[in-house]
């Protein structure tokens, strides 16, 4: 049995299917990890969905923000934007069923035999692991019921930025949804920073990406991440790993192999898309 962590496909479905043969994955023996931001931007998230779902147990995947805006347009919530190209999944005869499969997936994703730890952003230096799971179950909870479109159309704001157990209701599944699914930055003390999208070295001080800041998540665990693709996997500290390499963007789709460490890489097949 191998596992195998996969950054953020957005609807590259020909790419995610070759780096899938490279490594002879087997569904009936191996593990499948994404990152996030299944959909969106790429020409075919209607079968990357199609085919994400049908791996069952083999796959664990975590909601990035792409996700979650699919979730909110397909509720009559935010507008369906053009570059998306998510049209041919929203017209799609089993539209609703995947809809339903993709909102009772989970935030966060823990193996504690593997020491691995995967959210679509990372883990604000503010949190513990304790607090990092039950805030991911808060969101999980609401999307997963009736009153999930009270959650999308609350989600979309960069405040408040600073933790606090004191936070209640939508705000606090507000700062929970930036922090697992948004951000990149955060200020010294770990309050969020959602404005700032540039690479390290342009980042206006004292903000600092959060993977930069003292962190309380228990010596031993990696945390795996996607988001950030112009990181290019380089600048992150020892166990903390960027998977997202801009496959949509004409860059290219990336594995690891968790067992020995080994990177898999296929290019994009596709015209560089509209940021």
């Amino acid at each position: 049995m191998s596992t195998y962590l996969i950054g953020d496909i957005h609807g590259c479905y020909q790419e995610f299917c070759a780096l899938l043969a490279q490594v002879n994955f087997d569904p009936a023996h191996d593990e499948l990890w994404l990152t996030g931001d299944l959909v969106a931007r790429g020409p075919d998230s209607l079968n990357v969905l199609r085919k994400v779902k049908s791996l069952g147990d083999s796959a664990r995947i975590v909601l990035g923000n792409h996700d979650l805006h699919l979730l909110a347009v397909f509720a009559g919530i935010s507008k369906n934007k053009t570059k998306d190209r998510l049209n041919p999944l929203l017209d799609a005869k089993d539209c609703d069923e995947l809809i339903n499969w993709l909102r009772r997936q989970p935030l966060l994703q823990i193996d504690h035999d593997k020491k691995i730890i995967m959210a679509h952003a990372g883990i604000t230096p503010q949190w513990n692991l304790d607090t990092a799971q039950r805030c991911a179950k808060d969101i999980e909870a609401v999307l997963a019921s009736d009153s999930y479109p009270l959650l999308l159309d609350a989600m979309y704001g960069d405040m408040p930025n600073n933790w606090s157990e004191n936070l209640t209701g939508l705000a606090r599944l507000r700062f929970s949804t930036n922090a697992l699914t948004r951000m990149r930055y955060c200020f010294p003390g770990g309050q969020l920073d959602m404005i700032c999208k540039e690479k390290p070295d342009a980042a206006t001080p004292p903000l600092k990406p959060w993977f930069d800041i003292p962190r309380q998540i228990p010596d031993g665990y990696t945390i795996v991440f996607g988001h950030w693709a112009s990181l290019e996997r380089k600048g992150t500290p020892t166990q903390i790993i960027g998977l997202d390499t801009g496959c949509c963007w004409g860059g290219e789709l990336t594995l690891l192999r968790w067992e020995d460490g080994r990177y898999f890489h296929q290019p994009s097949l596709q015209p560089k898309a509209d940021e």
